[in-house]
């Protein structure tokens, strides 16, 4: 039972401390910012009085070098900016009841989310693992895989953005053109990796609800859909579309 109410509780509490600071900033984005932090914070406290060797740290490790990564790139492009227009919607569909509806829709349901999705590692970190076997090496390597799309997928864009001659024009090369998102992708490899690494554990192969459901949640819900909705009037990106791969990277199709 400890193994679900500490966890639960540690992302029930960084939750609430993030819409408290969202409440302050007038801010919604703020949870985008905690969002890789609290599988960081969440996996690293479940460790705590345990018996550490390298491989049990292994899961941990990845984890925080995938969300300590992305929570200061997503700060580092949010700074000094507005509240991201997804939320700014929100406040208007939201009304009288804004902050209540904030605080059930966003935070308490991000927070379920990084409950499920974590669910295989802080069963592996209670585990007595103590050795290193094939699946740990394999699911490394998707991994790493996942990580170098991201990060790379990433560093792509923002170097496009960064140019102004690219003002108002869709990044369509590098990784980008062989998915329109790359960095999307990337998340949900590493969290197969993960899946595979702590397949060893007491939860098994029930742990695949992890990547599971944040390739579902990418794919078809929070990250996918959005920004394709953004952009789904703009002639550049409806040819785009036409060619690329929506989500798994492949060969152009005939006609770029």
């Amino acid at each position: 039972m400890e193994n679900f109410i500490i966890p639960l509780a540690i992302i029930f509490i960084y939750m609430n401390i993030l819409f408290i600071i969202a409440v302050v900033k007038k801010n919604n984005s703020i949870v985008d910012i905690g969002w890789g932090l609290g599988f960081v914070i969440t996996s690293i406290l479940t460790l705590i009085n345990k018996n550490i060797n390298l491989f049990l740290l292994l899961p941990t490790v990845l984890i925080f070098l995938w969300g300590s990564r992305l929570s200061y790139h997503i700060f580092k492009r949010n700074f000094g900016k507005e509240e991201d227009y997804r939320y700014q919607n929100m406040r208007k569909s939201f009304g009288k009841y804004f902050y209540l509806k904030s605080y059930f829709y966003i935070f308490m349901f991000q927070g379920l989310m990084m409950s499920i999705i974590l669910m295989p590692t802080v069963v592996y970190n209670y585990s007595n693992i103590d050795s290193l076997t094939l699946n740990n090496i394999v699911g490394l390597f998707i991994w790493i895989f996942g990580y170098f799309f991201e990060v790379v997928g990433d560093y792509q864009l923002k170097k496009h953005i960064s140019k102004k001659e690219n003002k108002g024009k869709l990044m369509t090369s590098g990784l980008w053109k062989y998915t329109r998102h790359p960095n999307y992708f990337g998340e949900s490899t590493m969290w197969w990796g993960i899946f595979i690494i702590t397949i060893n554990s007491k939860i098994g192969i029930f742990g695949i609800i992890s990547p599971l459901l944040i390739t579902f949640l990418l794919v078809y819900v929070s990250g996918v859909p959005l920004l394709e909705k953004k952009y789904q009037d703009n002639k550049e990106f409806i040819e785009y579309k036409k060619v690329t791969s929506k989500f798994i990277p492949w060969f152009v199709k005939k006609g770029r």
